[in-house]
């Protein structure tokens, strides 16, 4: 008998691995890493604001508008639960990337606003924040774009044959993944120009 169940554990084994069982672990825990990692930089960056935005104020105290969006959208990226279930939930997903991409238009509306503020441009504060700043948001498409292949291989391996036979026997559903529409427009770090500004054209005599 014992000798039976050993034969019958060793073809279920192998039954297993055969339809990419063992995969399907291996790329699940994948998006899990990638997802921690998206969830870090995503993190250190709504660290940076609240000392990008008080730097700001410091030179540009009547831009009240532009520093109520970008708190507004800190606060909204804040109020998200971002727990490794989100993954598995496509409409919780979509609102935290939804929240993300808010912030970081905030942010390079924020960073547009410094142009008008030579002195602002000039603080060495200020030129440290926005250099961490551009640092984390090309640290964040790195990892999203981590993220990004881990799933569609995952998505992919789940979806063929004979894989999509063992995904329906232990329910494993696609993982939502961040839109490719606008993938290209999120990975771009705001930028700000430090040149200094040309001179304004002596008025004709």
């Amino acid at each position: 008998m014992r000798r039976i169940l050993a034969l019958m554990l060793a073809a279920v084994t192998l039954s297993l691995s055969g339809c990419g069982y063992n995969d399907m672990q291996r790329g699940d825990e994948q998006i899990k890493a990638s997802w921690s990692e998206v969830l870090n930089q995503y993190q250190r960056r709504a660290d940076l604001v609240p000392n990008l935005v008080n730097t700001v104020k410091g030179f540009a105290a009547q831009e009240q508008q532009v520093f109520i969006q970008v708190t507004e959208a800190r606060a909204k990226v804040g109020s998200i639960q971002a727990t490794p279930e989100l993954i598995n939930d496509p409409a919780a997903f979509a609102k935290f990337q939804q929240a993300q991409a808010g912030l970081s238009s905030a942010l390079s509306r924020l960073l547009v606003v410094s142009e008008n503020y030579p002195q602002l441009k000039s603080d060495a504060n200020f030129r440290d924040l926005q250099a961490q700043l551009e640092g984390t948001e090309n640290r964040i498409a790195v990892a999203r774009n981590r993220y990004i292949k881990a799933v569609q291989e995952y998505n992919t391996l789940i979806r063929t044959f004979p894989n999509n036979l063992t995904a329906m026997a232990f329910s494993y559903q696609v993982k939502p993944n961040f839109a490719v529409e606008n993938e290209k427009a999120l990975a771009a770090p705001p930028t700000v120009s430090f040149d200094k500004p040309a001179a304004a054209a002596a008025p004709a005599k």
